[in-house]
């Protein structure tokens, strides 16, 4: 595989890893994000305590609001955190 399907096969098994503990096996609870959001993307999140800042992820990531993140919010996330970090990376 090539780099980048390598890293497109990391971002599936990363969401399944996390998903359906709590439910539906296709979607991420907010009890599952914050795990992943901790475990994951720790060095970025830190260890989200703060509840206020957890439930304004959650709702901003749930764009069609039915109370869970599925695949397609969950690369949406990703793939905002990585514009970020190439910005700041290349940023001269």
């Amino acid at each position: 595989m090539s780099q980048l399907q390598q890293g497109m096969a990391i971002l599936i098994a990363t969401f399944h890893k996390y998903s359906g503990k709590e439910g539906d096996k296709l979607t991420l609870s907010k009890g599952e994000l914050k795990e992943l959001l901790e475990k994951e993307l720790g060095d970025i999140f830190g260890k989200t305590t703060d509840k206020a800042a957890l439930d304004k992820i959650f709702k901003d990531l749930d764009a069609n609001a039915d109370g869970t993140v599925d695949f397609q919010e969950y690369v949406t996330l990703v793939a905002c955190l990585t514009m970020l970090c190439n910005e700041f990376f290349t940023k001269k």
